[in-house]
């Protein structure tokens, strides 16, 4: 009897996992299980044999426990990935900082002549690299808390950045994030490597339920003023990148070149305009009120604050606090939780509420922007009141401020690209 199969969740992983199950097993029946193609897409797991999840379908739902006490085998384009790779992995986790990291860690291995690859929860899902891998290859792979969820193996090496709250609204609360995160390390063997931040707590919990060597990395080598990226937080990823690399003997010259040359992934703390002296970053990829915090640290100028969009059961605390010891001018809250940032953060900056879409929240930051402040975009909660993703919100919010540019030729001399 051929086995019956199911890809849970239809994106972009889960087409190109249909791609690579129907060339291997043209025999099974497979069946593609979405909430676009069916509301009733979760009724009937217990009739497969195995059930691939996608990253974007919750692993607590109680439809999924159920499947799995009747039975069912449940995996991951992720899991298989690790199954199948040849050569070595390395794995980058954290609440923030992946992308960065796991960018930074490619580039300094591809500039050292490594047949190395970027893939996972950044770049190609890592299954359409497998037939180009060999045993000399490195494939450095974002992991978010959903891909490391359910896995029962770690990669060889594992790289763990700073852990705080986030995507509460998916995980019933920070234990359960928390031990998602960890399996990036309690799969690993003697000889393998964990690489986290030191002085994080929650990274040294997870670094030390690995049985393999353990390095705590810090700051000390590398210096902030060497960094086209913004931010002291980019130190702690550029610190890690340079610390998994060079324990794969590549040269320090190659480390510290790549390191000066990198400007960054989109969207976060990207300078996209100045616009009458007053200089503006797209951070859309902030979705977390911490990485909106780290964005106010970042610049010691006037600051004015573009905050808000959906929320995801989180404490805008650290915003607050940071806010009250900043020079942050004004603070535009828009979205679905202005009204909870507000709440939090009312006493510690002069806020302005915004109903209207992004293009008037700009233009109503416009208007207090003086020569030599930064307007940060930097919405520290999630894009989808509005738009499709991160990636998307930030591509219209570049787009309404190259709008307003073209309006106003008379400022173009003074934007930047």
């Amino acid at each position: 009897m051929p086995r019956r199969i199911a890809i849970l969740g239809f994106g972009r992983e889960g087409k190109s996992l249909h791609k690579l199950l129907r060339r291997e097993n043209p025999e099974a029946e497979i069946v593609v299980l979405d909430r676009k193609l069916d509301p009733n897409y979760l009724q009937h797991l217990d009739e497969f044999d195995t059930v691939y999840r996608s990253p974007g379908v919750p692993y607590n739902l109680p439809e999924i426990r159920r499947a799995i006490q009747k039975g069912v085998n449940f995996s991951s384009a992720t899991a298989l990935f690790l199954e199948r790779a040849r050569g070595r992995v390395v794995g980058v986790t954290g609440t923030k900082g992946k992308g960065t990291t796991s960018t930074l860690i490619y580039k300094i291995l591809k500039s050292a002549g490594y047949d190395a690859y970027l893939a996972g929860n950044i770049g190609k899902p890592a299954i359409t690299i497998l037939n180009r891998l060999n045993k000399k290859s490195t494939t450095v792979l974002e992991l978010s808390s959903f891909q490391l969820q359910d896995l029962k193996r770690s990669p060889q090496i594992a790289v763990v950045l700073g852990l705080f709250p986030d995507h509460m609204d998916a995980h019933k609360n920070f234990k359960e994030y928390f031990q998602a995160k960890s399996n990036i390390a309690k799969f690993q063997h003697r000889n393998d490597k964990i690489f986290y931040i030191a002085g994080d707590k929650y990274a040294a919990e997870i670094a030390a339920l690995s049985p393999g060597k353990s390095v705590g990395v810090t700051t000390t080598k590398v210096n902030l003023a060497d960094l086209k990226i913004a931010g002291p937080h980019n130190l702690k990823n550029a610190a890690m990148a340079s610390a998994v690399t060079r324990s794969l003997h590549v040269p320090e010259n190659m480390i510290s070149q790549t390191l000066s040359r990198y400007r960054g992934l989109p969207y976060r703390l990207q300078h996209i305009a100045t616009i009458g002296g007053a200089r503006i970053y797209n951070d859309s990829a902030s979705t977390n009120p911490m990485t909106t915090a780290a964005a106010i640290r970042a610049f010691p100028e006037p600051k004015i604050l573009l905050m808000g969009g959906r929320d995801k059961n989180l404490d805008y605390s650290p915003v607050t606090k940071v806010l009250r010891k900043s020079n942050t001018k004004s603070v535009v809250l828009y979205g679905e939780c202005r009204r909870k940032i507000y709440n939090s953060i009312r006493r510690s900056a002069p806020i302005k509420m915004s109903a209207g879409n992004l293009e008037e929240v700009f233009k109503a930051a416009l208007k207090t922007a003086r020569a030599g402040d930064i307007i940060i975009f930097s919405p520290g909660a999630t894009s989808f009141d509005m738009f499709k993703d991160y990636a998307d919100r930030g591509k219209k919010f570049t787009a309404i401020v190259k709008k307003y540019l073209r309006s106003r030729p008379d400022l173009n001399r003074r934007s930047s690209p």
